[in-house]
């Protein structure tokens, strides 16, 4: 397979690896895309000896795609710009992997949509929580019909004051950019829930308000003489949530060595008011099979990690993972061992704890099983769970959260089908 990459920030290296590295056999990296050429010039450094695919500015994507007739675009922009770029790919022919979210609202879905159908090439979404063994067993467990008829959920994800405070220094931090967080971050549960209920959202009410990450918040700290970013901060030594960017070389080579080029500032202030996304958001999904959820993001919690209840007709399914105990001046104290809990307490009878699945690499070894089945499905073997994400799993992904975007500028539930409709858009 001939491959081309267009994105080459940070989550990139994932998907070059796997095609010049860790599934190399069989595939092959003919180009890499940027409008930044520090980026660009970085990423193709950083390639092992005798791989050397063509460079090309993001204004020559579609001179790219004629000369290299790519087989699969990997899709790594920021959010708001992978539409653009899908549509090109599949217009061209080409089969696209693309990095959550889909995309960030309607009129870029229908986009997507729309180059689907008129040219029946597949996409895929990068789904890796999907591939985590222990997410996986939730499935499995699930499916089984341990707890019976699943009734209703109750679904708590938290990220820390270090993890969260960095969606409000980068360009995350506009929703134009990113669809907010329940969009850009969300998307990855909102997906897990439909997977795991196997159905789609019907309803979504909403609530959402940035609450944390403020100005107020900055003049409480004692921070009224903060600047607009962290390198120049008068405030610097004294700001418990500052990054210092040429401290850290992956980010000062790939940011701060290459500003003067993309103009793209890493690290802007968290307390700034310019600022458009939430930090504290909670959503009521009812889904087209019944089953309801209550979802809850928080941004700037002491410990990292998600929480679930599934209440089904037989009893509870209850999973914990502890990703972060907290943050403890300013280092994370990262959960390793005894972490993931997954508890099972059927009517009648005495909880009993679950022997969690275990998996090795990234995101509990989510990553590599993902990257298999994407880069060298022929190795893999017969996927049960159907964890693979299509174009209308990573339509669904994104509909929950930019119905609840919806309903937080409406005060409004919202009919996600009515919605659709409006937007002209069949799924």
């Amino acid at each position: 397979m001939r491959y081309a990459i267009v994105g080459t920030g940070g989550r990139h290296r994932m998907f070059r690896k796997a095609i010049v590295e860790t599934h190399a056999e069989g595939n092959e990296l003919v180009a890499l895309c940027d409008m930044d050429p520090h980026r660009l010039n970085l990423s193709a450094a950083s390639l092992p000896e005798g791989t050397a695919p063509a460079l090309y500015a993001a204004e020559d994507f579609g001179r790219m795609l004629r000369e290299m007739q790519p087989d699969c675009v990997v899709v790594t922009t920021p959010d708001h710009l992978h539409h653009i770029f899908i549509d090109a790919a599949l217009r061209a022919g080409s089969d696209v992997i693309t990095e959550k979210p889909m995309t960030t609202d309607l009129s870029r879905l229908k986009t997507i949509l729309d180059a689907q159908g008129a040219s029946n090439r597949s996409v895929a979404v990068s789904f890796n929580y999907r591939y985590s063994p222990a997410r996986t067993q939730i499935k499995d467990l699930l499916m089984s019909g341990a707890i019976g008829d699943i009734t209703a959920v109750d679904f708590r994800w938290a990220l820390d004051r270090v993890h969260g405070a960095d969606y409000f220094r980068r360009w995350h931090r506009q929703k134009d950019n990113s669809g907010g967080l329940l969009v850009h971050k969300s998307t990855h549960h909102f997906d897990l829930m439909n997977w795991w209920v196997e159905s789609r959202p019907r309803k979504v009410h909403a609530l959402g308000r940035r609450v944390f990450y403020t100005p107020q918040t900055g003049d409480a700290l004692g921070l009224t003489d903060r600047g607009t970013r962290c390198r120049t901060c008068p405030a610097f030594d004294r700001c418990d949530y500052r990054l210092d960017i040429a401290a850290d070389e992956a980010l000062d080579a790939l940011y701060l060595q290459g500003e003067e080029s993309s103009g793209y500032i890493r690290d802007a202030c968290v307390f700034s008011d310019d600022i458009s996304i939430e930090d504290t958001m909670q959503v009521q999904i009812e889904y087209e099979n019944e089953v309801t959820c209550n979802y809850t993001l928080t941004a700037y919690s002491p410990w990292e990690g998600l929480e679930i209840t599934f209440h089904g007709t037989k009893g509870e399914l209850t999973h914990r993972h502890i990703e972060v105990h907290g943050v403890f001046a300013g280092e994370r104290n990262r959960a390793v061992d005894d972490n993931v809990f997954t508890e099972l307490h059927l009517f009648g009878e005495h909880p009993r704890q679950i022997d969690v699945w275990e998996g090795k690499g990234i995101h509990g070894g989510a990553d590599p099983i993902m990257l298999g089945y994407l880069f060298a499905p022929e190795t893999m073997p017969e996927d049960l769970y159907k964890r693979r994400s299509d174009h209308v799993s990573g339509a669904w992904s994104i509909l929950t959260g930019i119905a609840a975007n919806e309903s937080i500028a409406s005060g409004r539930a919202v009919d996600v089908g009515e919605m659709l409709d409006h937007a002209g858009i069949a799924i």
